[in-house]
């Protein structure tokens, strides 16, 4: 359907951005979801952030679960559009770290709020008794609505941030991550 919006002078239709209708969120299991999820932190925290020169990779990645947001075209993944990392750091403390969701998905809300749900449900279901995050100072406020607490405020690479902890009791233990959750676009009145 096309609405006046769409149209410019002389009746043309302007090509409209292709949004999918569900995302898969759930561990990368394959080769280009994992590059996948390397390239979008690449862009978020080095290109657009500028908070790392060149790459963002360091050693965790070498033990990290990688999770991705997939968009879906109809039952098929066609790109990589949100990630996050977790990892144990200690027996029972898991770290959720490099959440990043694309910039032409971000007003997708679900994304950014499903990744971290599958990152410490899917924690919770391998023992998880405590789930810290680094968050940056502009996320904090929707880390608390997923009910996290701020533990202290530290500086990291320049910038403020919030060491988290998640309220575990919020997150139910996912023991399925490689299939994951769907999020679902929010609709707009």
């Amino acid at each position: 359907m096309i609405i006046e919006e769409d149209l410019i002078d002389g009746g043309t239709t302007l090509p409209q951005p292709f949004v999918s209708s569900a995302y898969q969120v759930k561990f990368a299991a394959s080769r280009w979801e994992r590059e996948g999820s390397y390239a979008l932190r690449r862009a978020v925290f080095c290109a657009e952030q500028g908070l790392f020169a060149g790459d963002d990779r360091d050693g965790i990645d070498d033990y990290a679960i990688p999770i991705v947001a997939l968009a879906m075209m109809g039952v098929v993944a066609d790109r990589v559009v949100g990630t996050v990392r977790i990892h144990e750091e200690s027996p029972g403390t898991w770290w959720g770290s490099r959440l990043a969701v694309d910039a032409d998905y971000r007003r997708i809300g679900a994304l950014g709020a499903t990744l971290i749900k599958l990152a410490v449900s899917s924690a919770h279901a391998m023992g998880c008794r405590t789930f810290l995050a680094h968050v940056q100072e502009q996320n904090a406020l929707l880390f608390r609505r997923l009910h996290w607490r701020i533990v202290e405020e530290v500086e990291l690479h320049g910038r403020r941030h919030f060491r988290m902890q998640a309220d575990l009791a919020h997150y139910p233990p996912c023991f399925s991550p490689e299939w994951g959750f769907t999020a679902l676009p929010r609709k707009v009145a």
